[in-house]
């Protein structure tokens, strides 16, 4: 049997990066051939198989042709006539589109290794465009390769413009678009995934809550950045600096969404935007059904990070209450990650990235304190109802005053 190591694992091991997961391309075999192996068959649009014992994927040589719009829309010819090099040309990059020989050699048609010296995403053959997900492939390798100074080759990037232009991009299904978004918030540089959707206006499209912040400006003296817009990916770029979870770095992005809604007669100001954004976060969410864990703390940050940044001025009974409000008193909270993204929203800021927060020392300290409260004494008072909760809160408060005091002596 004839199978080539091809796509990432090439591309990752001349960069002499970890090979995150290995594919294999079958030439001249049928998925009878393969099924009498042992080999399992696992596609369900085009035949890919896994290894009886590496489980890694083996997909049988296959060509390509349009039929309709979306990523689905395409008639698949794979038999054994096909050769390594007609697969490869259906790929969307010459840097994706180069295969190791039996021999160790670089079998490379469309010059991907040049493009890999030079840094450049290029894409293959004018049937790049036939594919709406390759718009966001694209932009989710330049989150993950921006660090190594990768960027689009100009005839791609007009591509990419044209596809939005003519409406391909619309045909993307909620779910691929989550699961690229996703992939793009784990990598090392998430901004540039959806820098990358906006340069080519896909951003506007597929995000058009967040697209619309570009270009609303913010107080001076606050944001020397300005841009709503530009902090929204100065915050993602601290968020990434600070946690390797989506869920935050989600909510980093998101927590501004209701300045976009400001009426532009009361700019710079953006007075109430932590409601504002309310219901833009969540049609965002419910229309690319965005798994719940993620909606959750970015609806905690959206409105709380006002209250957070301000956290020394907040009575003590107004902090309690944000607490409650983010369950931070349950066993399992998310306390931790909607500090962080506070964080990093308040370091997502022209000149400040490495100003401290104290903020979270300090709610970190006052949840404690308030967790160690004796709830002896209130259901020792007979109390009923909501008279159990007003006597837990007065309790709770009363701890955090005291925290409140340690804190603003040694600030």
């Amino acid at each position: 049997m004839k199978a080539y190591l091809v796509g990432g694992a090439v591309r990752d091991t001349l960069l002499k990066l970890p090979v995150r997961e290995r594919d294999w391309v079958v030439i001249g075999e049928t998925p009878e051939a393969m099924i009498a192996r042992g080999y399992t068959e696992v596609g369900r649009d085009f035949p890919v198989f896994l290894h009886p014992e590496t489980k890694d994927e083996y997909a049988l040589a296959r060509i390509e042709r349009k039929t309709t719009h979306g990523y689905k829309g395409f008639a698949v010819h794979a038999t054994p006539d096909v050769s390594l090099e007609d697969d490869l040309i259906r790929r969307d990059l010459t840097i994706n589109a180069m295969a190791i020989m039996d021999n160790g050699e670089i079998f490379d048609p469309y010059g991907g290794q040049k493009d890999l010296e030079n840094k450049i995403f290029r894409h293959i053959s004018p049937a790049f465009c036939e594919d709406p997900v390759r718009v966001l492939r694209i932009a989710r390798f330049c989150a993950r390769y921006q660090h190594l100074g990768f960027s689009i080759a100009p005839e791609t990037q007009k591509l990419l413009h044209e596809m939005v232009v003519q409406g391909e991009i619309d045909h993307l299904v909620p779910e691929r678009v989550w699961a690229e978004t996703a992939k793009a918030l784990s990598e090392q540089s998430p901004a540039a995934y959806f820098q990358a959707l906006r340069d080519c206006n896909a951003l506007a499209r597929i995000f058009p809550e967040l697209d619309a912040l570009f270009g609303v400006p913010q107080p001076a003296q606050h944001h020397p950045e300005i841009d709503t817009g530009i902090h929204v990916l100065m915050v993602l770029e601290q968020a990434a600096l600070l946690s390797d979870k989506t869920t935050v770095r989600f909510a980093a992005l998101t927590h501004d969404l209701g300045k976009a809604l400001t009426p532009a007669e009361k700019w710079p100001s953006h007075h109430g935007h932590e409601t504002l954004g309310i219901n833009a976060l969540k049609t965002l969410c419910q229309r690319l059904r965005i798994p719940n864990n993620h909606q959750k703390l970015a609806l905690q940050v959206m409105q709380y990070h006002t209250h957070c940044h301000r956290a020394f001025e907040l009575r003590p009974g107004t902090l309690c209450d944000m607490l409650a409000s983010i369950g931070a008193f349950k066993k399992q909270n998310q306390i931790s990650d909607f500090l962080l993204a506070c964080e990093a929203d308040a370091r997502g800021r022209q000149g400040l990235e490495n100003q401290p927060y104290p903020q979270a020392d300090y709610i970190r300290a006052a949840l404690k304190a308030a967790k160690c409260i004796d709830s002896t004494a209130v259901t020792d008072e007979n109390l009923q109802g909501k008279e159990i909760g007003l006597a837990i809160h007065r309790l709770r408060t009363h701890e955090i005053s005291k925290i409140k005091h340690h804190f603003t002596q040694n600030l």
